[in-house]
């Protein structure tokens, strides 16, 4: 199925969540009268995580469209911190941690959007080098008094923290919306930007934004938002909430971001398929069809979209390495692993010790916590419930030995089919 517009596009894969005007925005891209798109991201950490990942996506959407796109790093708004249904005030984070971050984040950004056409390359920009340019004189004077408080104060996203008995909001929060409103002014009157995108709760910044433009040139932009990312609970997946699963492979490696997916929900598969994918809507559809059709398990089609999205971000390299760890470990052999495999797993995506000198299983049990105490060791050991590097042991005062070291630095052990750790020798 051919889209007529990227509007249609996003609508079919349920990518929209609100839209300022729907008619107006399809006539000017009809009309070629609005051709690039813009999307800010906070540095408020070295790596973007999941969550990011729909409007990044969404952006590379657009750009496959013939759109411009426009990223906005936030070195300045981060220095800040967006409020926005945050149960608390965020804790300030400093400016050379901010200088660094904009340069990690600005490349992973370029991987994902394109660099080399000429037509519609992907324009990075940081906003600290226009407001360290503003008088604040002037920011109060002339942009603050397009702001009514009373409206600010009754968004969902800054109501929640104004009623929070001890916590309350700063100021320093409070003016973020007023930055992130600049932001769009500037781009729009700079680089004839009309369109924003952002995460579901950044309406009210978004919508902040389309006002004062209008109150400042008189004329009408545009916003757009995309679903936020959401565990079973309905709670936010990103940095602050919970576990991250960061994109940077140093900070999440390749086989835990490839067990995010190979973990995820039966009832999202497909709607995951249409979010983080290009495969067509029509291909999607048709998977879901058959698969329904012949009562399968949404097991093979969940490692389809899990070997996808990996690839997509980390590389194929990476990606055959998660698959390849995950298999092992499923299967109980071991004999395909890589050195760099079991780094991986070393990392994060075991739990894993360190260990000196000659160590008892039972003392290996303990201190890797698949145990409490050497007496239940003892009886996991004898009920046939341990393993070393897939194989079983009944000896309960097993040493474990040289030729337990693969690699000369990693013993596995595990506890029943699920439950391991991974001892990491000096």
């Amino acid at each position: 199925m051919m889209f007529e517009n990227i509007i249609d596009d996003l609508r079919s894969r349920n990518l929209i969540f609100q839209m300022s005007n729907e008619q107006k925005i399809v006539e000017k891209i009809k009309l070629f009268k609005l051709r690039s798109v813009y999307c800010g991201f906070d540095s408020t950490a070295e790596s973007l995580h999941l969550g990011h990942l729909i409007p990044l996506l969404v952006l590379k959407r657009f750009q496959n469209f013939g759109f411009v796109p426009v990223v906005v790093i936030g070195g300045a708004t981060s220095l800040i911190g967006d409020p926005s249904f945050k149960k608390k005030e965020r804790v300030l984070n400093t400016v050379n941690d901010i200088k660094n971050w904009n340069k990690k984040i600005s490349f992973q950004i370029s991987s994902f959007l394109s660099c080399d056409n000429q037509l519609n390359n992907v324009i990075i920009l940081n906003n600290y080098n226009w407001f360290k340019k503003l008088e604040i004189i002037y920011f109060l004077r002339d942009i603050g008094k397009h702001f009514s408080i009373n409206r600010m104060i009754s968004r969902d996203s800054v109501k929640s923290r104004v009623d929070r008995i001890g916590n309350g909001i700063s100021f320093t929060e409070f003016s973020y919306s007023l930055l992130q409103s600049y932001d769009f002014y500037f781009l729009y009157k700079k680089y004839k930007v009309s369109l924003q995108i952002g995460g579901s709760d950044q309406w009210g910044n978004i919508a902040s934004g389309i006002h004062l433009v209008k109150r400042l040139s008189g004329n009408k932009v545009f916003g757009l938002t995309v679903p936020l990312l959401v565990n079973s609970s309905g709670e936010k997946i990103g940095k602050s909430e919970g576990k991250p699963i960061w994109l940077d492979p140093s900070k999440t490696s390749p086989y835990m971001f490839y067990q995010f997916w190979i973990n995820i929900e039966d009832k999202d598969v497909y709607s995951f398929f249409k979010w983080f994918t290009f495969y067509s809507c029509k291909n999607i559809d048709q998977m879901e069809f058959e698969n329904n059709l012949k009562n399968k398990s949404f097991c093979c089609d969940r490692i389809k979209l899990a070997k996808v999205i990996t690839k997509l971000v980390h590389g194929e390299s990476a990606m055959k390495s998660a698959v390849r760890i995950t298999e092992s470990l499923f299967s109980g052999k071991l004999e395909k692993l890589k050195f760099s495999d079991f780094q991986q797993l070393e990392k994060d995506g075991l739990s894993s010790v360190k260990i000196k000198g000659n160590i008892s299983l039972k003392e290996a049990l303990v201190i890797s916590f698949l145990s409490s105490s050497n007496t239940q060791s003892k009886k996991m050991i004898l009920s046939n419930a341990i393993s070393i590097n897939m194989k079983k042991e009944l000896n309960e005062n097993h040493i474990i030995s040289n030729n337990e070291k693969l690699f000369n630095r990693f013993t596995l052990l595990q506890k029943g089919k699920k439950n391991f750790s991974l001892l990491c020798w000096e």
